[in-house]
Formats: C-alpha cells, structure tokens, sequence
C-alpha cells in the first residue's frame, strides 16, 4: 500500500478516536458509529484505489510485454516498428516499406508491431524507463506530435538523434518539423500531415448568395453573419465542433501566430487574441452558426455523418469522416481558415499528426535512418502509396507535387485538395508548444461551457489559467 493509500485509511483513523475524546456519552456514541463508518469508507476506498494502481500496473506491463521485442535477433535486414491504426498508419508503413525492397534493397523486411492506440507506446516507453532499460523496445515508434516533446523531454536517452540521416529537412513545412525537434536536433522523420482544413458545402452556399471565393481571407464575425444565413435558410450550421475535445481555441489561435502558452507558462487572460477567440466562439454557438457537441461521436457521427452542417475545420485528417456521406461527393471545396482580422488575410493552422522515431535500442540505426529517410524523407513512391491506401497526406513539399496530388478529388468537386492541403501546410506559423497541450484544451473547453452557461467571460478564463498553472505546478 503507497503513502496516499496509508494516510487515507490513517485519516479516517484519527477520526474515529478524535470523536471518542470530550464528547457526552450519546454524542461519543454517534460520533464513534459515524467515525467507524468513516473509517471503514476509507478503508475500502484504500483497497480500491490499490486494485486499481494494480490494475493499472498490470496493464501497463501487459503494454509492455505486447511491445517486447528482442531486436539483438533480428537478422541485419529486419526492423521492428510499432504503430497503431489499421487503416492509416499502418498501410503507409507497408507502402514504405514495399518501396525501399523494390528500388533499395529486397532483402529489407519491416516487423510491423501493431497497437491499439499511441497510448500503448506512450506507456512502453515510460515502462522502460522507469526500469532504466530500453532492451524490450522496438527499432522504431510512431509517436503522436504533441506528445513527444515530453518524453524526449523526460526521457531523453530513449531516442537517437537523426541529425546525420541525409534529409533535406526544408523540403517540410517548419511547424511539422518543430513537433520532432528539440534544441534543434532532428529526432523524428515526418510522416502524416495535421493541416486544418476549412470546408464548406458549395451548393449552400450557393443557396444563401455566397461562393469559396466570398469564404477566402474573411474574419470570423464575417463567417459569424454568413453562418447566421446558412442556418435561418437551411437549418444546418456553418461549423461544428467536440465541445468537450475543443480544438477550436488552439486552431484559431495558431492561425494568429500565437499559443496558448508563453515562456513555458499558461498564456490565457493576457492575450488578447485569444480573449477575443473565446468570446467568438460564445457568440458563433448563441447564434446557431457552431454546434457544440456533447463528445466526439456526436461530433463525427450526428453533426458530420449526420449531415447536419455546412462546413467543417479540423486538420485534414477529418475528410475519411466527411467522406462517409457519399450523397455529398462533389458538394465540398476547403479553403484556408477565417482569422480576427480578415481583409484577405488567410488563416493556416495545423492539428494533429504523428512521426517516426528510432528508439535507444535500434541496434542497426544506420539502416533505419537509410530506411526513414529515403521512404518518409521524400519518396513520391511511399506517400503516393500512403495516400492511396491509408489517406496519408504528406507534409514534404516535393512529394505534394507527384501527378497523384495534383489529381483532383471527386468529394471535393474535382479539386487538387491534397495538393493544396501540402501547400497550406508550408504556411503553418511555428507557435511554442507545451507538454500540457492536452491539459489546456480541457480547462479552455470548460471555460467556453461555462460561459455559454451564464458564467462570467473573465472570472471562467481565469479559473481555467489558474487550474492548469496548477497541473503544471506553478
């Protein structure tokens, strides 16, 4: 039993025999019954709480030994992998991986180790270096961008650097890079694009007067009115978003050139910019212009697959979603994002997306590097791949230039969609990121619910800054 678990059973102990001392003999009596029942609650509540750091042990280890590999055995032409998605991640390592054994080497083999979610190598990785021993792990990892610079961070002997591989690293949009790098070594090789996309329905628009061309550079209270129209003439809404997973706030944000974070620290009530991000969003769901769902399945399945609105902002990897409405094939073009200031200025975003990075326990890291550099590092033969078999938009500028990206896509009424989405992915302003990304999405989702609910914009903007400069432990 840990510290937290004794001192809760001794808490409830204390209260047992400081309700027998000074009290008549009815009140010691009630208060001793209450105190028992006291301790008791605690008591159980201490056993539970050991079940369950058992139980979360034991899955961790069970991670753990999933992702076991012995790579000293492996023949000098294998490497292991690990990654998770079946049908996106997965499919682009196979195509990476048929490409290198037919123009490179075809003696070259990949052992594909698949998992179930990033979450199983987070907690592998963290298993192993609490043991202080990397042996188990595979050659490489998929790690999703905005968690990897904790770890690098926490445990940095666990990856190699990269730096030597032969990349020509401003052949990638410079904010993809950032995700990968720390104090301007390259560890991670690039592999799916998190570009934000704006998309809107063209035959909407075209009911309510407008057109893409009217959707270009505006500002978001010019996409506030538009949207008011949309939804009084059709019932659908212009946008939508999981009100609980808010990405808005950070998408936005970014397109301004600024983060949620400065100098290591929350940066929420003093910036302006996002003070006037928060109070848009408010006003974009009171006017029925953004649907707030209650989690991401009413998200994806109600408002998307649902056919209930008329555009939609998330990095690019929504379009498979969007995709499922196959009636709508042709109704829908993307555009850059709406910024504060509009007047032709456009927007450019990123999120989501992940990399490839060699664990401390490659011991063949110079065919890895060959491998991820001459695969992920550019080759028009494994994303045109990736794309056709797993909807993997590079963010490698000369690869978004293959004839298959500039095909246009019938969903998207003929349109290079990809093509464009590789080109938008270049003007992703780099912003400081945070190891408490996550952490601040929370708190900036409870503070738009809050004040949707009737709570003051400044005092909810506040106690979410002050709960998260809390988690971080300032």
């Amino acid at each position: 039993m840990n510290k937290k678990l004794v001192s809760l059973v001794l808490t409830g102990v204390t209260a047992f025999t400081m309700a027998a001392c000074g009290s008549t003999s009815t009140d010691t009596t009630a208060a001793a019954t209450s105190a028992a029942a006291a301790a008791t609650s605690a008591a159980a509540a201490a056993t539970s709480a050991a079940a369950a750091a058992t139980s979360e042990a034991a899955a961790a280890a069970a991670t753990s030994a999933a992702l076991s590999v012995d790579t000293a055995a492996e023949d000098e032409n294998t490497l292991s992998v690990a990654a998770w998605d079946a049908n996106f991640n997965i499919p682009a390592l196979k195509d990476a991986e048929a490409d290198y054994q037919k123009n490179v080497d075809p003696n070259f083999k990949l052992n594909i180790m698949q998992v179930s979610a990033s979450s199983d190598i987070e907690t592998a990785i963290t298993t192993a270096a609490s043991a202080g021993d990397y042996s188990t792990l595979p050659d490489i990892v998929l790690f999703q961008d905005h968690y990897f610079h904790k770890y690098i961070t926490d445990y940095p002997d666990a990856f190699q650097s990269v730096d030597d591989s032969g990349v020509d690293w401003t052949d990638f949009g410079a904010e993809k890079l950032s995700y990968s790098m720390l104090d301007g070594v390259h560890y991670g090789f690039p592999v799916d694009n998190g570009t934000v996309i704006m998309a809107y329905r063209t035959d909407i628009l075209q009911q309510c007067g407008y057109t893409m061309d009217d959707m270009k550079g505006i500002s978001w209270d010019d996409f506030d009115k538009i949207g008011q129209e949309v939804y009084a003439k059709t019932g659908k809404y212009l946008l939508s978003m999981d009100g609980n997973g808010n990405d808005l706030m950070y998408m936005m944000l970014q397109a301004e050139g600024e983060s949620q974070f400065k100098d290591g620290k929350p940066y929420i009530t003093q910036n302006q910019k996002l003070v006037q991000i928060v109070a848009d969003i408010v006003k974009m769901q009171k006017d029925n212009v953004l649907y707030l769902a209650n989690d991401w399945t009413e998200y994806t399945d109600k408002t998307i697959m649902g056919d209930e609105v008329a555009g939609v902002m998330n990095g690019n990897w929504i379009i498979p979603t969007m995709e499922q409405v196959s009636a709508n094939s042709g109704k829908w073009e993307i555009t850059s994002m709406p910024t504060l200031e509009g007047n032709g200025k456009e927007g450019y975003a990123s999120n989501g997306g992940s990399s490839l990075y060699i664990t401390a326990n490659c011991k063949k890291a110079d065919l890895a590097k060959k491998f991820l550099a001459y695969t992920f590092g550019g080759s028009t033969v494994t994303y045109d791949g990736a794309l056709k078999d797993g909807g993997v938009i590079t963010t490698c500028i000369s690869a978004g230039k293959s004839d298959v990206y500039q095909q246009g896509v019938e969903f998207f009424n003929n349109t290079p969609v990809y093509a464009t989405v590789v080109s938008m992915g270049a003007n992703v302003p780099v912003i400081e990121q945070s190891d408490y990304h996550y952490d601040c999405r929370t708190q900036l989702a409870a503070a738009v619910q809050n004040i949707i609910s009737g709570a003051d914009e400044t005092q909810a903007l506040q106690d979410a800054e002050d709960q998260l400069n809390l988690d971080m432990g300032n």
